[in-house]
């Protein structure tokens, strides 16, 4: 009798933890009442300790409901001091400003949010050299399945211990260490822990600090993440000529609907890499190799390839030194690209006076919804071009399009684009600024630029910096704003 009154003790004691726990990161009565009619199902199982380093143990009951309790109270004024609260089974505490006393309550605070499924701690830069104080009680069988600890100025020790804590996270699904630049000295650590994370669908490692090296030691990760849809390793200006070694597991990832490789200094050995492996990616959506400028003289054949792609919706390609060849490449190829929707060629120069090569991909084109065509040395006879496309009723879907800093197209060019931009019904944002050295005066065609605007019911931004308008013009542009009651921002050079 004596036993059966202490397992029920033991019981209630334990359920009443979870109840506790469940209202905490719930926050609603309605789901708390739930929660207590589910209890009588709940069997609160404790987990395995992270090797050495973990200290929390489920297994150890609360002494009792008055100090589970103050607990409970404590991690909830802790909260409350952040300005946070944990919602959804989901914990935001990003820009917080984190001390390292603060560090420490954050990891009291997870001992009492077993189910919590999504932690931000982003950009609380005291927890580089201190991860392991905060998320060292995450046990075997943790329900993490976003992990985001962005610009928290994290050593290569941390990069280290988030590899050691990889293999408990099980269920874990985003992983983003982005923008700290130390961590890449713990990579061969933190690639052996993705080799256990077979579940993982984000990866980013956006300015890491990565090398030549990192290439090859993440290579070895890659034939382990097949649900990997999006991979981030721009902005590792040193990681140019790691592929040119690589053993090409990149290939292996073939569900993968995003890679992003811009301003990662990618040279012409790995453009060869990349030729071979990237049309092989059949799924890929979205592809950035912007700011890589010397891949722009060999990269003909990769740019041809992306025949292979028919999925892609994202194709950024700006500011890659592009030369005449590998842009006719690539206006060959683009139209097998049905799907795409964004297209940035920007700060390319082969493209002025050659946008004729696009003539057909632009005019089979019924997705595209931003062209991006910015310091392209456009002529008039490209803006003549296009604005007879765009007459001719093709580009309709298309959104925001930036001609800026193209300062060669004279008046007339302007004025026959001003006259045809109001077939683009959809049309939300469109850029002609000039180049911050020049200032030059609007000409008649502005008029037909206002009047366009009347029929375009989407447009919110126009983009007119160090345009000037003459004092007809100012006048036309306060009657139109008067007349219109709409919000249209239009970024002018001021007035004359």
């Amino acid at each position: 009798m004596s036993q059966t009154r202490k397992k029920n003790s033991s019981e209630g004691e334990i359920k009443l933890q979870t109840s506790f726990v469940n209202k905490f990161l719930r926050g609603s009565k309605a789901e708390s009442r739930k929660e207590n009619d589910d209890l009588k199902t709940t069997d609160f199982q404790p987990g395995d300790r992270l090797q050495k380093t973990a200290t929390f143990d489920t297994a150890k009951p609360v002494s009792s409901e008055v100090e589970f309790r103050s607990r409970m109270e404590k991690n909830e004024q802790f909260l409350q001091k952040l300005g946070k609260k944990a919602v959804n089974k989901c914990l935001d505490l990003n820009n917080c400003g984190l001390t390292r006393a603060d560090l420490r309550e954050v990891g009291e605070a997870l001992e009492m949010i077993p189910e919590l499924e999504e932690l931000n701690l982003s950009w609380n830069s005291r927890m580089g050299g201190n991860l392991p104080l905060v998320l060292q009680n995450f046990q075997k069988g943790s329900k993490i399945q976003t992990l985001e600890l962005v610009d928290c100025a994290l050593t290569s020790e941390d990069g280290a211990f988030v590899g050691q804590l990889l293999p408990v996270l099980q269920g874990l699904e985003v992983l983003d260490l982005s923008m700290n630049r130390n961590i890449g000295g713990g990579l061969n650590r933190l690639a052996q822990g993705l080799k256990c994370t077979a579940n993982l669908r984000v990866l980013k490692l956006h300015s890491c600090g990565l090398s030549q090296k990192s290439v090859n030691t993440l290579d070895t990760a890659f034939g382990y993440l097949g649900e990997l849809r999006k991979l981030d390793l721009s902005c590792n200006k040193k990681l140019g000529g790691g592929f040119e070694d690589s053993s090409a597991q990149l290939a292996l990832l073939k569900h993968l609907e995003v890679l992003d490789l811009h301003q990662c200094s990618l040279t012409a050995d790995d453009v060869v890499l990349l030729t071979q492996v990237i049309p092989l990616l059949s799924n890929l959506q979205e592809l950035d190799l912007s700011a890589n400028k010397k891949m722009g003289s060999s990269s003909e054949n990769l740019l041809s390839r992306l025949r292979f792609l028919p999925a892609l919706k994202s194709l950024l390609i700006n500011n890659c030194a592009l030369e005449s060849e590998t842009f006719t490449a690539f206006a060959e190829a683009s139209t097998h690209l049905p799907a795409l929707e964004i297209l940035s060629l920007s700060w390319n120069k082969c493209v002025g006076g050659n946008l004729k090569l696009l003539l057909e991909s632009l005019k089979l084109s019924t997705s595209l919804q931003v062209l991006r065509l910015s310091s392209c040395s456009l002529v008039t006879e490209d803006v003549v071009l296009l604005a007879s496309i765009i007459g001719t009723g093709h580009l309709a879907e298309l959104r925001k399009l930036d001609l800026s800093y193209n300062d060669n197209i004279c008046d007339e060019g302007w004025a026959i684009f001003s006259q045809n931009v109001w077939f683009l019904k959809e049309l939300t944002e469109l850029d002609i600024s000039l180049r911050p050295s020049n200032f030059r005066a609007c000409g008649q065609w502005f008029k037909h630029l206002l009047c366009a605007v009347t029929k375009l019911p989407e447009i919110t931004e126009i983009g007119m910096k160090r345009w000037i308008l003459p004092a007809s013009q100012e006048e036309a542009l306060e009657c139109f704003d008067q007349d219109h009651k709409r919000s249209i921002h239009f970024d002018h050079g001021g007035f004359q």
